[in-house]
């Protein structure tokens, strides 16, 4: 191979985005074995490979995926929920003034207010259970996923309004053929936003109650592992939790973003 091949493929290399990102988790992943061998204390920082090995069994031996199915469970019937009252939301905030007002106000008043903070309200209207894990859920993401939703519609340009009219567009056909994919990118960027806030509330939820020492999910997993001071089982259970979070960015989020917002040249915000 010439040096102008090699400069060639290393430069190809540099600006691919899987392998730099690949290149980074390599690098991550070489410094905690590193740490937590010189450490040496797997009490308190177990090794990559040690984490590895548990992430392995626990996956093996079922309990892993049973946590993180039961945590996803409870997750997609939240996001739901939350998804089709910001929906409602919107709809009555785009179709009056007072909608509007109503829904920056409220969204003023609750967005900034952390889920977690509404674990001792879930407890006492519903006690330990899945009920008081999907409203931490839906807190977590109407909001958010609301405000992107209305200020997605309201950044559409007169332009494409005026187009839509003139063209004699029904409202639905308008709905559909103007304005929602004029809004989408902030739209979609409001439902990633939900996603994550939702994935971590439920976690955390999970860490301080769980379900039952039976039914819980990965954060009630993470929670007795700790307790048992099985350091790996937990940084094991935390390793699920991230990698649940990339599959979901890459496979589900970017998915949609290459179909829609790149193929009609938008831009997220």
């Amino acid at each position: 191979m010439s040096k102008a091949e090699a400069q060639s493929r290393a430069g190809s290399l540099a600006e691919s985005g899987t392998a730099r990102r690949l290149i980074i988790l390599a690098a991550i992943a070489i410094i905690w074995e590193v740490y937590a061998r010189w450490l040496d204390n797997a009490l308190l920082m177990p090794s990559m490979t040690a984490t590895f090995k548990a992430l392995f069994e626990a996956t093996l031996s079922g309990e892993l995926p049973d946590r993180a199915l039961t945590s996803l469970r409870v997750l997609t019937t939240g996001y739901v929920l939350a998804v089709g009252i910001a929906i409602l939301f919107t709809a009555l905030a785009m179709a009056s003034r007072w909608g509007s007002d109503a829904l920056g106000l409220l969204t003023s008043m609750f967005n900034p207010l952390p889920a977690i903070a509404l674990l001792p309200v879930a407890l006492l209207w519903f006690g330990i259970g899945v009920p008081s894990l999907l409203f931490v859920t839906v807190h977590s993401v109407l909001w958010p996923v609301a405000l992107a939703c209305h200020s997605g519609f309201l950044s559409v340009s007169p332009t494409l309004r005026m187009v839509g009219r003139n063209l004699g567009l029904s409202h639905s056909r308008f709905m559909l053929e103007i304005l929602i994919p004029a809004a989408f990118p902030q739209i979609l960027s409001g439902l990633r936003i939900g996603w994550a806030f939702a994935w971590r509330t439920l976690i955390a939820a999970e860490l301080v109650f769980g379900v039952s020492a039976r039914s819980g999910g990965l954060g009630w997993f993470i929670y007795t592992n700790r307790a048992q001071l099985e350091t790996d089982n937990v940084f094991a259970g935390l390793l699920a939790v991230i990698l649940i979070g990339l599959v979901v960015e890459e496979l589900i989020f970017k998915t949609i973003s290459r179909l829609t917002v790149e193929r009609w040249g938008q831009q997220l915000s």
